[in-house]
């Protein structure tokens, strides 16, 4: 029970966070009206996301460290969930755009940076895929993944701020924060961070188990041969 209590969290905030997204009251504003609420999905999903690939460095900077591929299991799968919700992200966000700009892909340099952005980090699994030594896709992979994290950041959150775009936050427009004038959104807002931000947890933890055990398996076939 003690080792479970923040899988018991995430479910009850992930509730909280469909429940309360959905059903609660939102700011009524022209334009936007009910889709404020892609606010709770498509931005808290964004911000699990960064806060997944940070680990995901982090342990990548642990493998090179170490040679350790328990290191590089960690980094591996916190990137795939990070993926994951990136293209949740991209997903939410297009009906968002749809509803408020009147399509789903405009090319506002948001949406092509946030694309060009996932496509790098699909380039990393291919890049991965294709080398067959467990330890120099490990090496490889980490050092990759440093570098588009160091690339990413910039792309997502710097080149699109020095051009003309529509979406909140870029381009000279107000961020969601300054439509939220009574902090009601922010007591969905911050706890859809930490439920998306521990469910992608959730997922990855699972995945390295998995990843091991199958090393294991794999190790003792090979030692049984030999």
């Amino acid at each position: 029970m003690k080792s479970s209590w923040w899988k018991i969290l995430t479910i009850a905030l992930l509730a909280y966070t469909l429940i309360a997204g959905l059903l609660l009251d939102v700011p009524r504003l022209p334009i936007l009206n009910e889709t404020i609420r892609a606010l709770y999905f498509h931005v808290t999903m964004w911000f699990g996301m960064i806060i997944m690939l940070v680990v995901a460095v982090i342990y990548s900077i642990k493998y090179l460290k170490s040679n350790d591929l328990r290191h590089d299991d960690v980094a591996i799968e916190f990137t795939n969930s990070a993926i994951l919700f990136g293209v949740l992200g991209i997903v939410t966000g297009m009906l968002w755009a749809r509803y408020t700009w009147g399509d789903y892909w405009s090319g506002d340099p948001k949406q092509n940076a946030s694309a060009i952005g996932l496509l790098m980090y699909f380039a990393y699994l291919i890049l991965r895929n294709s080398l067959t030594d467990v330890h120099q896709r490990a090496r490889i992979g980490a050092v990759y993944n440093i570098f588009a994290f160091a690339a990413f950041i910039p792309l997502i959150f710097v080149l699109p701020r020095l051009t003309d775009s529509l979406h909140p936050g870029n381009g000279g427009n107000p961020g969601f924060n300054a439509y939220d004038l009574d902090s009601n959104l922010r007591k969905v807002f911050y706890p859809a961070i930490i439920a998306w931000t521990l469910l992608g947890t959730w997922l990855s933890v699972v995945r390295v188990r998995l990843k091991r055990v199958e090393r294991k398996i794999e190790d003792k076939l090979i030692n049984q041969v030999s």
